[in-house]
């Protein structure tokens, strides 16, 4: 991504509504889908400046790798260690058969490698632990939004399930979300483009409004795996790699 982008991210994503109900939410996830053991081997790949570190860490102890120099400067100082420079899909630095959990969370759309990468993490997942991944849904949504954030792809539910697959995943979750605020910001960008005016900006909303939203979507954190979600922005999956299964050659 570039610079400005990274910069920004750091200076919101402790108070925005979009950074502060997704952790809820994710959190959520692990706790109820990936329930991971007591003091799990967590490593979140391209942690950007470090803004999930925490959230995971009430898991167990965390490694993280970022590709950007700028970011992970960010992210080694805010997880206290040294956050790895790795490129996927090359995973060498860290052990296989390691992990009771790794984080992919908005990466797999940055990578060009796509279904390389997910193969790559399931060997370093031990047999039965699992892959908590967010990627960006809809195609038709592709805004300067993504250019700004370097995306190759937006997912369609169907794509991430067959990449799954072929890496040798169960699927314990496959599910949209921000779903409560999807007709808005669907409605918002589809309006920008029709008048010319799609924009990458991500300013923090008025307080009232920021609040509001957090709530909103944050409302999904008891609901995603228990409700069927029909649509939303972006996608979470829990990727399962099997207990008793040999990973792929």
């Amino acid at each position: 991504m570039e610079r400005a982008v990274f910069d920004r991210m750091a200076e919101l994503d402790q108070h925005h509504w979009w950074f502060t109900a997704r952790r809820r939410i994710l959190s959520s996830v692990i706790r109820r889908i990936v329930r991971p053991p007591a003091n799990a081997r967590i490593l979140e790949l391209g942690c950007g400046t470090g803004h999930n570190l925490d959230m995971l860490g009430a898991f167990g102890p965390v490694e993280a790798s970022e590709l950007d120099d700028h970011a992970r400067a960010m992210a080694t100082k805010r997880l206290g260690r040294p956050v790895e420079k790795v490129a996927l899909p090359d995973l060498s630095k860290f052990p296989a058969d390691s992990y009771d959990m790794i984080a992919l969370l908005d990466v797999l759309e940055h990578v060009p490698d796509d279904k390389g990468s997910l193969s790559a993490i399931f060997a370093r997942l031990k047999p039965g632990a699992a892959l908590l991944l967010t990627v960006p849904a809809n195609p038709w949504m592709w805004s300067a939004h993504d250019v700004a954030h370097h995306h190759h792809r937006r997912y369609r539910k169907a794509e991430i399930a067959a990449l799954a697959k072929e890496a040798g995943f169960e699927i314990d979750l496959l599910s949209p979300f921000n779903t409560m605020l999807f007709p808005l910001i669907a409605g918002v960008r589809l309006l920008n483009k029709v008048r010319g005016h799609d924009s990458a900006d991500d300013a923090l909303p008025a307080k009232p409004v920021n609040t509001a939203l957090d709530r909103l979507f944050g409302a999904e954190a008891g609901l995603i795996g228990r409700l069927p979600f029909p649509f939303g922005v972006s996608l979470v999956a829990v990727l399962r790699r099997p207990a008793a299964a040999r990973r792929p050659a």
